[in-house]
């Protein structure tokens, strides 16, 4: 289906209240950066830390974003009116006036953002957005979930154990020690950017991990430690998606236990990307298959980013999929695109495509349904 437009107004939404905030506003400014301005005006939203709404009009930056009350009196704040499409916002004169958007870019990493929530609230706007369905989402937000279905599906995942709260009575260190011997990870279910995750070396770091994971949500999982090679691939589309060239993370430093946390993903040089991947040809491609396979098992559309283990004797492990990557300047989400022959403001206008696509394709659907029920 091609698309024709003029000009479209985008609607960016970034911030929000999860742990991930200073991640998202990093990824706003790199789409504004990046963004055709001869195809696209870009509007940003601001969610704060405690959940306002707000229009800004300046360059997005760090330091223009803060909750204090002197700050946010510069800012103007939204309302959303429902079905319609437009954002109600406030004037200096305290008089209301209707924004219309043609298209949202939620740019919101972790709990609300990118599982489901706003999606959903983005639906009933009646508007397209960019990224995974409500559906998708969800799905990939809950590790436990993501890993089920893959598994299900014939996909190689590791093994896992995952635990609800009231449970942690039942939880003992000697329980994983003969499951998966040491060491092992313990994380939450929901948070991404390695938020959260600890890895358990020794018995006397094993209830401070079981605290660190449970404050960011009611269940965890517990999985065991692959020696390997952290792979990760680019996926692009929806019912035809694409994958890109792999990447590969390697972390040259043997602080903060040797795994990719998430002051090595967006603060310290102590990690190296290296794109393309310096592996086979086969093993590229079957990682590229099975990222393909993962992308519409878990009902994907328009962007994810699969991450994989490489282990010693080359047995490829689907660790996690992100439907909402970073793009931030340290993403590997848009590194692995750029490398394939996509460039960032390409990039960016394929996915903006593909969300009106499938927006009219839902709308296609929705008519038929409704000539369908009335005839019969």
């Amino acid at each position: 289906m091609e698309i024709n437009f003029n000009i479209l107004r985008v609607g960016l939404i970034c911030g929000g209240c999860s742990t991930e905030h200073e991640v998202s506003l990093q990824s706003a400014a790199y789409i504004m950066q990046h963004i055709d301005k001869n195809l696209f005006e870009i509007v940003v939203f601001w969610i704060s830390k405690h959940g306002g709404w707000y229009i800004i009009y300046n360059d997005v930056s760090r330091n223009i974003f803060s909750d204090s009350r002197e700050q946010k009196n510069k800012y103007i704040p939204v309302m959303i009116k429902q079905f319609s499409g437009r954002f109600v916002f406030f004037t200096d004169d305290i008089t209301s006036a209707l924004l219309k958007i043609d298209v949202i870019f939620p740019i919101i990493h972790g709990s609300f953002g990118e599982d489901g929530s706003l999606q959903g609230l983005i639906r009933i706007m009646n508007l397209p957005y960019v990224g995974s369905s409500i559906l998708g989402s969800s799905i990939c937000m809950d590790k436990t979930i993501t890993k089920r279905l893959l598994r299900d599906s014939g996909l190689p995942v590791a093994s896992f154990k995952t635990f609800s709260h009231y449970e942690r009575s039942n939880i003992t260190f000697v329980s994983f020690y003969n499951m998966f011997g040491l060491p092992f990870f313990i994380k939450p279910v929901n948070q991404g950017s390695s938020i959260g995750v600890s890895k358990v070396t020794n018995q006397n770091v094993f209830n401070k991990a079981l605290d660190v994971a449970f404050a960011y949500g009611d269940k965890i999982m517990v999985e065991p430690c692959i020696v390997g090679r952290e792979l990760e691939c680019a996926v692009l589309g929806n019912d035809d998606p694409i994958s890109s060239v792999c990447g590969e993370i390697v972390i040259n430093s043997n602080n903060d236990n040797g795994f990719y946390t998430y002051y090595k993903k967006y603060i310290s040089s102590t990690t190296e990307v290296i794109i393309p991947a310096l592996i086979t040809n086969i093993i590229s491609d079957k990682v590229r298959h099975y990222s393909i396979c993962a992308f519409q098992t878990l009902s994907c559309s328009g962007m994810a980013r699969i991450d994989m283990f490489l282990t010693l004797n080359n047995q490829i492990i689907i660790n996690e999929v992100n439907t909402l990557p970073g793009f931030t300047s340290h993403s590997m989400y848009p590194k692995l695109w750029e490398a394939t022959g996509i460039s960032p403001t390409l990039l960016l206008t394929k996915l903006i495509t593909l969300s009106l696509e499938r927006y009219e394709w839902e709308k296609y659907s929705f008519i038929i349904l409704c000539i369908f029920e009335m005839i019969f």
